[in-house]
């Protein structure tokens, strides 16, 4: 009891030494050990580390999961250390629904088809996105996150005990310059004579300076000690930069893969639409007597070149349109007839086509049997 008694009284004096060195200083009455100007620039190197750091760091959360509230979710879910709850993102949502309704519409139909091929491409990119999330949570979030919570951490906490250690200093030599002073006025004083107690006084003040000089040494030692300990932790941040650069490419090697996953599943998606009719209106010969609306679905461009088939049988489409005769054509999609003049197909089915003086440029007729009507060439793939 006695021992933890003392200890609280010298580290009690020991904070208040602080606190004294520390406010001197703020008034300009007190002396202050300067720490050299490279120990400054790394010093002000980590601190611009951290906030560039802690910047970054909340830019890429809000660019992977832009809803907050989901972010504060996860945040909480991560410290309570629990596994988050699998949910379905945008796309996939949106995928889903596109999915149901062409169902809903019917995936014979031309709509109904194209909403389920969108549908599945926007789960393709949903896929894709939380492999970019989850890719980029562990190389790139996990490591700055790490610095922030660790590596700093200890620099602020080292850094905090060479203030200490300064002041600590500091006041071992405000201290030894005052007893000095007292030993220097002692001598004074015993050298006129004026009063025989002061050979007691310059005894005293002799051992006062002693002692001083001794806990200046000590605090000296120590100071340099934690300097050094500072300087080392400060001088990391080169590997830090280092680590951090190393995640940086995999971040964007992950956001460089994600998109083009995107780019190539839309490319599909767009030969896909490109394949679809681009009207479903029938002909001047159709009855306006049925009165139903005509139904236009336009064909996507496509950025690059059309693939050699799709070439070829626009080619040969081409050529029967401007000679007499028939050929057979494989049906691409199943086709509902819009009128009594349409022949209605189902997918991979052959029929005969040929083509009627002033019939429009997007139909032919078709035979199957003894039924004949109007086909669009769009669900059409002439065979040889």
């Amino acid at each position: 009891m006695d021992f933890n008694v003392k200890r609280l009284a010298a580290d009690a004096g020991t904070l208040f030494s602080r606190a004294v060195q520390f406010t001197e200083e703020k008034f300009g009455q007190a002396e202050k050990t300067e720490l050299d100007a490279h120990f400054e620039n790394l010093l002000t190197r980590a601190e611009t580390t951290k906030h560039w750091t802690e910047k970054i760091l909340k830019q890429t959360e809000v660019l992977l999961q832009p809803n907050p509230n989901v972010r504060i979710e996860e945040f909480l879910y991560e410290k309570l250390d629990k596994k988050v709850p699998t949910r379905m993102n945008n796309h996939e949502l949106l995928g889903q629904s596109m999915i149901d309704s062409g169902n809903e519409f019917g995936p014979g139909t031309a709509y109904g088809n194209a909403l389920i091929k969108c549908g599945e491409t926007e789960k393709q990119i949903g896929g894709a996105e939380r492999e970019l999330i989850q890719s980029s949570a562990i190389n790139f979030l996990t490591p700055f996150r790490n610095f922030l919570e660790g590596d700093f951490k200890t620099i602020l906490k080292e850094r905090k005990l060479l203030q200490n250690k300064r002041l600590d200093l500091d006041a071992a030599k405000t201290k030894l310059k005052k007893a000095k002073m007292a030993d220097a006025r002692a001598l004074v004083s015993l050298s006129l004579n004026i009063l025989s107690l002061f050979s007691n006084a310059v005894q005293m003040w002799a051992e006062e300076v002693t002692k001083a000089e001794q806990d200046l040494k000590m605090t000296q030692s120590e100071f340099d000690r934690q300097a050094e300990i500072t300087r080392l932790l400060l001088e990391g941040i080169n590997s830090t930069h280092a680590h951090h650069l190393h995640c940086l490419n995999d971040f964007v090697e992950a956001q460089m893969t994600y998109y083009a996953q995107c780019y190539q599943y839309m490319v599909d998606l767009q030969k896909q639409l490109g394949n679809f009719p681009s009207a479903f209106s029938s002909n001047n010969n159709q009855s306006t007597a049925s009165g139903a609306a005509s139904i236009s679905v336009p064909i996507l461009p496509l950025s690059g070149p059309l693939p050699a088939n799709t070439a070829n049988a626009s080619s040969g489409f081409t050529e029967l349109q401007n000679f007499s005769g028939s050929r057979k054509a494989r049906v691409l999609y199943d086709y509902d007839a819009a009128g009594s003049n349409e022949l209605s197909l189902l997918a991979d089915e052959v029929i005969m086509v040929s083509s009627v003086p002033g019939m429009d440029s997007d139909w032919l007729m078709g035979e199957r049997g003894n039924q004949k009507g109007k086909v669009p060439i769009t669900y059409l793939e002439l065979l040889n």
